[in-house]
């Protein structure tokens, strides 16, 4: 049976291997799909990184589609069942890196857009690509730098649906329609280094941030509210000592971070932090880095148009969620923007053998139809 066009489409990104920032021709060949029925296309190469908006109709609300054509390193190749870009379908799943994050969106996206400008070529309102090769790496020169450049050119999102793998167990059962914020810190706690035999005439930095951290890990930061969890704190990296076990440290480094709702800003994370760690007494250089804001679209135009396709193209009710990590819709929605991202099943991403349903992605043509119908037609 000859495969769909959504499918071919998924297969011939799959074939590039687009390790972040690499793109690989992803983007020319989109670009080129998308030139064909009318989009205005501009490339936008900011540092090593290539991005392009391409935007088609002349006036009203901007719908855009939101994504990434780089993936994540593959690990060990051997450890594939088929070469990581050399996709396959195999009992009903398509196998290759970025098959679900997110070349199987990408294709479905260009491919929707083809069937809904061929029925509505007077549509209302204008549709947008936003794409980027930098959401898997540092995300310094992708998506925040085209948003940058929208500003500089006077135009505003409306709606944006990004095509992050949102589903858990079958296409379109869930809506991420918000994110938690991302903070973390990089702590350098100062000591004075000294023979274990002799701690009266030293000062041990770790003996000294273990009750901060402690206490930082009990604190009750927030209770969360009806669209997000409580404010999470772990700590993901601790070194100190010199290696040797008569040897007490001089200084000890720590990493921790936070996943915060709307119920806390920045400021308040980081005073709430620094008063536990003046309270104990330690020497210490902080370092805070804001991977995102937390953001929310809890109604509106975009969440109804994207609930009701779900239940038409695939007859379930989804669920509105913001748990997860964080994407590329948290420099979107800052603009003003409704965001949500809708994708296929998330189960195998960054996995040895990647896949996604090949049906699924079929499914999920039909629902960006569907949402472009609801919203511009």
């Amino acid at each position: 049976m000859q495969n769909s066009p959504t499918l071919e489409l998924a297969m011939d990104l799959l074939r590039r291997p687009s390790v972040t920032p690499a793109d690989e021709g992803c983007q020319d060949l989109m670009c080129e799909r998308l030139a064909a029925i009318g989009f205005e296309i501009h490339r936008l190469k900011f540092g090593e990184v290539e991005n392009f908006w391409a935007i088609r109709g002349d006036s009203g609300p901007i719908f855009a589609f939101a994504g990434h054509t780089d993936v994540v390193p593959t690990g060990p190749e051997a450890n594939w069942q088929q070469p990581p870009f050399e996709p396959v379908i195999k009992d009903g799943m398509l196998l290759g890196r970025g098959a679900a994050d997110m070349k199987g969106s990408l294709a479905a996206m260009v491919t929707a857009c083809e069937d809904f400008v061929a029925a509505h070529p007077d549509h209302n309102g204008r549709i947008a690509f936003l794409i980027t090769a930098d959401e898997e790496g540092p995300a310094i020169d992708g998506t925040v730098k085209v948003v940058d450049w929208l500003e500089q050119q006077g135009e505003k999102i409306t709606w944006c649906l990004v095509g992050e793998p949102s589903s858990t167990a079958h296409c379109g059962d869930t809506i991420k329609n918000g994110r938690r914020g991302s903070l973390g810190c990089e702590l350098s706690v100062k000591g004075i280094q000294g023979h274990v035999a002799y701690p009266h005439l030293a000062r041990n930095p770790i003996h000294q941030l273990a009750p901060a951290l402690a206490e930082m890990a009990a604190e009750h930061w927030d209770e969360g509210n009806d669209f997000f969890p409580a404010t999470s704190f772990q700590v993901s990296n601790i070194n100190g000592g010199t290696g040797a076990t008569n040897v007490i440290p001089g200084h000890v480094e720590v990493v921790f971070n936070f996943r915060f709702s709307t119920e806390l800003t920045e400021q308040d994370l980081r005073r709430r932090s620094e008063a536990i760690l003046d309270k104990h007494g330690l020497e210490y250089e902080i370092n805070w880095k804001l991977s995102g804001q937390p953001f929310l679209t809890s109604e509106g135009p975009l969440v109804e148009a994207a609930v009701a396709a779900i239940k038409t193209e695939a007859g379930i009710d989804t669920e509105l969620s913001t748990a997860g990590g964080t994407s590329d819709g948290r420099f979107i929605a800052p603009t003003g923007a409704q965001v949500v991202e809708l994708g296929p099943v998330n189960a195998t991403i960054h996995k040895v053998d990647e896949c996604v349903s090949a049906a699924d992605l079929d499914t999920l043509h039909k629902i960006y139809v569907a949402v472009l119908k609801n919203l511009l037609s």
